[in-house]
């Protein structure tokens, strides 16, 4: 047997191409894709047995004489025993320009090619959607049966269906499969469509205990069949003698309440079960009800936000349930002895779970780890040399996280590696300026590289690596270069790294983002107008964009960071005669921030300073006034300094601080003075 496939390289199309090669009588298919889809036609059946036999013909359904040549279709002509017809757009929410060029102007190509090339018999591969929303029993005889539809998917499978019909020169069969879900034995599955819709909100409803019983109003019924089942019956039909000119109905012998798909999906999540349903005229009247309410401006839209954030698209609600009943003697008939049927949803529903869960949940990647918080995640942790950085990502390596450590100093990163890897983590070293926009794209190319994976991807990132100048004013009048070199590093560095890895999270649906900010943002120290200013923009476009990522699982944590002992206060001599953190102890406050995930974590004294500006600004500004006269200006910042060595910084500030500063540092510990 010679085959001619079309839709080859869909779901269905794989497992009925996967069908004919097993079959010992195939001698060769031929398979229309698209040119851009001939090696991965290819490469999908690679380890199929009998992939030998699969002989790639480059066209496309939507194209005038389905892009073949005169010598191609010569080439087939005489050559083909069955056309399988399964190319189409299977998408609800496709518009009608879309589904009327695959589904209607595909089909007529492919029925003119296969007059052409005097195909035994073309196969077609139609949809109980034909029925629209005719309220009734539909048999497989029927077509046109005056039923009205509402949406262009539907439409088109009913024209395209009469052209089979009305148009072919050819013998022909139908075949019209039910909702199409996973596997029955494996639960794969290549969308998320029909009642997968329900797996995110069951999800959520999992969260409820779970000996909740609920009673909701019988919403209708469906019907849900496995493709495995729809691959089987399909190629047995195909080969099966004297059944030209026939409909076939592959679909479950009974049409299957929607309490009754629900229970057999919330049970393997843990969901809330149907106990029982409310009776059809009482759940009508809800039903009627809820219809007329949706007329509602407000109310549709109130709708439309809950959908979306439950990715259930506005365009399939209504194509839940079927107002119809399809029978399918003929086709049980014609199954007779082969012990193809379709199974009971409620026996493979776990099978199908399961699949979701790991392959198309689109939030899997939100889920706990087993094995804590940051098991296996991928955490970039700029400025990762030395100080907060380092240790932070001693913390995530310890916690089994996998620490990305970023910072300019490669030699001191390897370092940080090593100690990693000698306590038995991992870790991976990246050298990058993130000042520069080039060396950041590299940086992020090379990290998805290296770690997107189905299971796997960039987790989180801490926008540690900061830039500090003390330096009133005054001193700043001819130096506008001190605001723009903390500009560029604290604010459009993290902005610039952040914004290169959203589209990578966006896709995952999970990210979460540590912006390292400081006290001096709540308290408004003096002499920091230029490093307090960075970090306040940063804080200001995280919350931002905050609000507009939240509903794709993007979150973002700010540390207001108090005074912190390293290397880059340490310039600053007179710090050292005030109560700082450790880097270890700053750390910790990272790790509840990528750990705990909350919107902000700081100290009471910041908050303290925060709560204070906003009730009593003029007290705030005269505290800082009397500040910015107690504390001395640096000499570093006198002789115009931006960053001279420590050892130097121990000989450039003048004199012991004096009573007042050293009472003021002690009453406001942690603050950057």
């Amino acid at each position: 047997m010679r085959y001619l496939v079309t839709g080859g390289t869909g779901f269905l199309g794989r497992m009925v191409l996967a069908r004919l090669l097993a079959r010992d009588d195939c001698e060769a298919v031929y398979a229309l894709v698209r040119q851009g889809s001939r090696d991965r036609l290819l490469r999908r059946f690679a380890d199929v047995d009998g992939h030998e036999k699969i002989v790639p013909v480059v066209g496309d359904l939507t194209r005038p004489r389905l892009g073949l040549h005169d010598a191609e279709i010569d080439g087939l002509a005489g050559r083909v025993d069955h056309v399988l017809h399964l190319g189409a757009i299977y998408d609800i929410t496709a518009d009608d320009d879309a589904n009327r060029a695959a589904n209607v102007d595909g089909t007529r190509g492919v029925v003119e090619l296969a007059a052409k090339i005097g195909a035994g018999c073309l196969h077609h591969v139609s949809s109980v959607a034909v029925a629209g929303e005719y309220e009734g029993t539909f048999t497989e005889d029927d077509l046109d049966v005056g039923q009205t539809f509402g949406n262009p998917y539907h439409e088109t499978k009913y024209q395209a269906e009469r052209i089979v019909r009305e148009e072919g020169g050819v013998p022909w069969r139908v075949y019209r499969p039910a909702v199409v879900v996973g596997d029955s034995q494996t639960g794969q599955m290549d969308k998320v469509d029909g009642p997968y819709y329900l797996l995110t909100a069951i999800s959520l409803l999992a969260r409820l205990p779970s000996a909740l019983r609920v009673a909701i109003p019988e919403l209708g019924a469906t019907n849900v069949v496995p493709v495995d089942f729809v691959a089987d019956a399909m190629v047995h039909l195909v080969h099966e003698p004297g059944l030209d000119g026939r409909a076939f109905h592959l679909v479950h012998p009974r049409p299957q309440p929607v309490s009754e798909i629900y229970n057999a999906l919330a049970k393997p999540l843990g969901g809330p079960l149907v106990q029982a349903t409310i009776p059809t005229g009482v759940g009508g009247l809800l039903h009627r009800a809820a219809t007329a309410a949706q007329r509602v401006a407000a109310v549709a839209a109130a709708r439309d936000i809950v959908l979306a954030e439950l990715d259930i698209p506005p365009e399939v609600l209504p194509h839940l349930t079927f107002p119809t009943r399809f029978t399918s003697e003929r086709t049980t008939e014609a199954l007779a002895g082969t012990g193809i049927a379709s199974p009971e949803f409620g026996d493979y529903a776990p099978v199908l779970v399961e699949y979701w869960r790991e392959h198309l949940d689109p939030n899997r990647h939100r889920r706990p780890r087993p094995g804590g918080p940051l098991q296996g995640r991928r955490v970039v942790i700029t400025g990762a040399s030395s100080g907060i950085g380092r240790e932070t990502a001693l913390k995530v390596a310890r916690a089994g996280g996998v620490p990305l450590l970023v910072a300019r100093r490669t030699e001191e990163l390897e370092e940080v590696k090593a100690e990693i890897e000698r306590d038995g983590g991992q870790a991976w070293v990246y050298s990058c300026d993130i000042t520069d926009a080039e060396s950041v794209d590299a940086l992020v190319k090379a990290m998805i590289n290296d770690h997107a994976g189905p299971d796997t991807g960039i987790d989180m990132l801490v926008n540690n690596a900061g830039r500090s100048i003390r330096r009133g004013v005054r001193l700043e009048l001819d130096r506008f270069h001190d605001f723009e070199r903390t500009m560029a590093i604290n604010y459009f560095g993290a902005v610039r790294l952040t914004m290169a890895l959203l589209p990578h999270m966006l896709e995952r649906r999970f990210g979460h983002i540590v912006d390292i900010s400081s006290i001096g943002v709540q308290t408004g120290p003096p002499r920091f107008s230029a490093y307090v200013a960075s970090k306040a923009a940063l804080d200001a476009w995280a919350s931002i964009v905050a609000t507009e990522v939240l509903g794709d699982g993007v979150t973002f944590t700010t540390v207001h960071m108090p005074l912190v002992r390293t290397p880059m206060i340490a310039p600053t001599r007179i710090y050292d005669a005030f109560p700082t953190d450790s880097p270890d102890e700053a750390a910790d406050k990272v790790m509840h921030a990528l750990v705990d995930r909350p919107k902000h974590v700081g100290t009471a004294l910041g908050t303290f300073g925060a709560v204070t500006a906003a009730l009593t600004p003029r007290v705030k500004d005269a505290v800082m006034h009397i500040a910015y006269r107690v504390f001395p200006e640096s000499a570093a910042a006198r002789e115009g300094s931006d960053s001279p060595s420590p050892d130097d910084a121990r000989t450039l500030d003048t004199g012991p601080l004096s009573r007042g500063a050293q009472a003021m540092a002690r009453l406001l510990p942690g603050v950057h003075w």
